[in-house]
């Protein structure tokens, strides 16, 4: 079943097919009541004397039936006492550890200090990131006309851009710096914003705890906005996360990340960026060769699932559900060979402008600052580009444009495109060059 999206990503039809159950008894939560237990111990551990109902809040999880239980549950261990409540109602009461609970709170942070909303299982995770999953998105020939009308692009780009974003695979953006790639992307993820999905706080495993939700990536919405409500408080709406790295990248990012500090796991770049779109912007400047990563993501890029490692050892399946798109300025064929790039599904090249493109650049440049549009400045400037040996990009407007405002406005003039103030713009923007093709 295909989840059409807009690109602005306002209509309720762009929700996921996914609802977290609601949650009734602890067997719905798909963890253990000792393992709840330990959970509740830790908060109330760091929270020195807290009321049932803001236990409950903290694990993400209803009170009645389930919390309840695993607080009696604590009680008859004479791990906690109740000290007080403002009310009759027992989510009033206010609870603290006993010197038994103490002692047990601490032997259990030793382990881990998690102490935030209760994990979901990693089973129940993978079967949301496959309902969710991008491969049922689909945008047509008119949505992606709109959604890159703000850039000048030949239709025969947004031709290959539409079935590679369909395709929910991978991209591989290439072309010289300053001709649109990263707008590109960026573009593609917008396209992507246009859906929601559910993310778990964190996910479990075997007893370990991993953090998914990462809230530079995951951009919240209220769920009672679209009229979906759950008591299962592990889940977060969100719009379709998009998550952009670059030659910061290290291979170690690219598996579970083990604090020593907190003792529990922080989810890779790939599974935060699952449901959305993942840019490797500047690819092949990474600290880790582009060998290496395609290597690394070869099995994931063609099965839809990823393998990690714990610090035991033991390996662990997570869903891999990102649109990967690959931006570079270099050669691709230096950076992989024919076999590698066969992987990369859409290999999509992103020209110089045209004169004709670069005077719509220029035109819409213009009109966002305010400043009429002179088609004999395409001349100048072009005449410029002859005399210096400069090759046109797509940046190039945008920057001698903003960089004429400055003149103007130092000097005190109006800003226009006459020849005195675009050639004082063109000279501070690349005489830095020294006569070197921009």
């Amino acid at each position: 079943m295909h989840n059409r999206i807009s690109p602005i990503g306002r209509s309720p039809t762009d929700l996921p097919l996914f609802l977290p159950p609601d949650i009734r008894t602890i067997k719905d939560t798909g963890l253990s009541l000792d393992f709840l237990s330990d959970l509740a111990l830790r908060i109330i551990y760091y929270a020195g004397t807290i009321t049932a109902g803001d236990i409950a809040r903290r694990m993400g999880l209803p009170f009645g039936n389930v919390v309840e239980r695993v607080l009696e549950n604590l009680r008859r261990q004479l791990l906690v006492e109740v000290t007080g409540g403002a009310s009759v109602l027992a989510t009033s009461y206010a609870y603290t550890l006993t010197d038994k609970g103490y002692n047990k709170a601490a032997e259990l942070i030793a382990r881990t200090t998690y102490a935030g909303v209760a994990p979901v299982p990693m089973d129940r995770y993978f079967e949301a990131v496959k309902t969710q999953s991008i491969l049922g998105l689909r945008v047509g020939r008119d949505e992606v006309s709109r959604a890159f009308s703000h850039l000048v692009l030949p239709r025969q780009i947004l031709d290959m851009l539409g079935p590679a974003i369909n395709s929910g695979r991978s991209i591989f953006l290439f072309g010289e710096s300053g001709n649109g790639k990263t707008s590109i992307a960026e573009t593609v993820a917008r396209i992507f914003f246009g859906g929601y999905i559910w993310v778990p706080h964190a996910v479990e495993f075997d007893g370990e705890i991993i953090k998914v939700y990462d809230p530079a990536y995951h951009f919240t919405v209220d769920p009672e906005t679209f009229g979906l409500s759950t008591t299962d408080g592990r889940w977060l709406l969100c719009r379709r996360p998009a998550v952009v790295v670059g030659g910061e990248l290290t291979m170690a990012q690219l598996d579970l990340i083990y604090s020593d500090a907190t003792r529990y796991y922080e989810a890779p770049v790939q599974v935060r960026a699952n449901g959305g779109i993942l840019i490797i912007d500047d690819f092949g400047r990474q600290q880790i060769s582009p060998r290496d990563l395609l290597n690394r993501w070869i099995v994931p890029l063609e099965r839809r699932e990823d393998f990690l490692s714990l610090r035991s050892g033991q390996r662990l399946r997570v869903p891999f559900d990102p649109l990967v798109v690959f931006s570079t300025n270099m050669e691709p064929t230096s950076l992989v060979d024919e076999a590698f790039l066969r992987r990369i599904r859409y290999k999509i090249y992103v020209p110089d402008p045209t004169p004709e493109a670069y005077a719509e650049i220029l035109s819409r440049v213009c009109t966002a600052q305010g400043i009429r549009f002179d088609p004999a400045a395409i001349d100048f400037i072009f005449e410029y580009y002859r005399e210096h040996n400069i090759t046109p990009r797509a940046c190039h407007p945008r920057d001698i444009v903003e960089h004429l405002v400055d003149i103007a406005d130092y000097t005190g003039v109006a800003p226009a495109l006459e020849p005195e103030l675009l050639r004082l713009a063109l000279d501070s923007y690349f005489v830095p060059l020294s006569g070197r093709q921009a």
